[in-house]
């Protein structure tokens, strides 16, 4: 890849044994707009030069720590533009501040850090350094959940009355830490991950597509967390009721000792005309469905006339080819390259550090409900 349309990415985290990183990598580099060339793919230096062989980089591209490759990338050139970071959460606020400080865009896998206080101290650092700042929150990728943000926004639906959404995963069902898997051990660990378990994992993403797909915002919230599996300090199992900001009322449920799914993200959102039924495992068909006259399914494509523009643009294939995961995640790559080459601001359909706060105050409210004795909080405006 050649010529400066290509937007330069340098990665923090996705090292041997990492699962995002290299999906990270694939979805930015799908469309042939983002090259990785720079990484400090882990803190033990010699599995990041390990990892830089592996992602093809450079060799004095692959640095023993995001602090060198933060300086010795500064003074290149042909530096990056960007930093990717995929490390697990309790080094997000740090990689991200020194990366803004050195005036680098920044995209982050989420949650945006580990506590609500790192999120807002972030998004001054953001506001600070006149950087872009985008937040991966995959899911806003896929181009139906745009298509329902739009009629929602349309007002198809009327006014929006109910929101049901749940995310189950059956993975965590045992003490999958104790075996040395990676992925299970820094979720489970406050020290890294933060002060939520599966609610800062995946019960953000739901509380995110709840607010992306209805514009509303989550006002209050009465949470019951568990640590349902014996001896895990964080939740594993998160039951949730919410109040929206036009007083329409929702359920959120998220869990990751739900045995026997796999990824179980389903978004239903009931206005005053009829409600539309979206999920992740099936994600290119959206159904609405009508008080007054018959249920209609959406199939998605770049070529289905009856998609708002926006979201067939979303799409690379036509009717009857089905897309998936690293695209929904190639298209919020897409659009963050995009914005940088324009030197404009992100679109609103990409998240960014506004919807990083909204997701640490989710947690940190859902906690704080639940250590109560699960009674209503207030969810704060910013």
């Amino acid at each position: 890849m050649e010529g400066r349309n290509v937007v330069r990415m340098g990665m923090v985290g996705g090292g041997p044994g990492a699962f995002i990183g290299p999906v990270h990598r694939m979805a930015a580099e799908l469309d042939g707009t983002i090259e990785l060339v720079a990484g400090a793919f882990s803190s033990d230096p010699q599995k990041s030069k390990l990892a830089g062989r592996t992602y093809g980089i450079a060799e004095d591209r692959a640095y023993a720590s995001y602090q060198e490759m933060l300086e010795r990338e500064a003074a290149r050139p042909d530096r990056i533009d960007f930093v990717s970071i995929v490390t697990p959460n309790h080094l997000h606020l740090s990689v991200a501040a020194a990366a803004l400080e050195r005036g680098f865009h920044v995209i982050s896998d989420k949650p945006a850090t580990a506590t609500l206080d790192e999120a807002r101290q972030l998004r001054d650092r953001v506001a600070l350094a006149k950087r872009l700042y985008g937040l991966t929150h995959t899911y806003t990728g896929y181009p139906l959940v745009r298509e329902a943000r739009a009629m929602c926004a349309r007002g198809d639906l009327g006014a929006v009355r109910k929101v049901v959404v749940e995310y189950s995963q059956g993975w965590l069902s045992d003490r999958l830490e104790e075996t040395g898997q990676k992925q299970a051990a820094w979720r489970s660990d406050p020290a890294q991950a933060g002060i939520g378990g599966c609610s800062a994992d995946i019960g953000v993403h739901a509380f995110n597509i709840t607010e992306f797909v209805t514009g509303l915002k989550v006002a209050a919230m009465c949470a019951s967390l568990s640590s349902v599996v014996a001896g895990r300090q964080l939740d594993d199992d998160c039951n949730v009721l919410l109040r929206m900001s036009n007083g329409a009322t929702g359920v959120l449920h998220a869990s990751q000792i739900a045995a026997g799914e796999r990824n179980g993200l389903r978004l239903r959102v009931y206005g005053e005309r009829g409600g539309l039924d979206w999920s992740q495992e099936t994600p290119n068909s959206l159904q609405v469905n009508w008080n007054d006259r018959p249920s209609q399914i959406f199939h998605g494509a770049g070529n289905a006339p009856y998609l708002s523009e926006r979201s067939r643009s979303a799409f690379r294939l036509p009717l009857g080819h089905p897309e998936g995961f690293i695209e929904a995640f190639a298209n919020i790559y897409r659009d963050f390259a995009s914005a940088i080459r324009a030197h404009n601001d992100l679109p609103d359909v990409v998240p960014g550090i506004d919807d990083g706060v909204r997701g640490m105050a989710f947690v940190h409210c859902a906690v704080e409900s639940s250590r109560s004795g699960s009674r209503w909080v207030d969810v704060p405006a910013n």
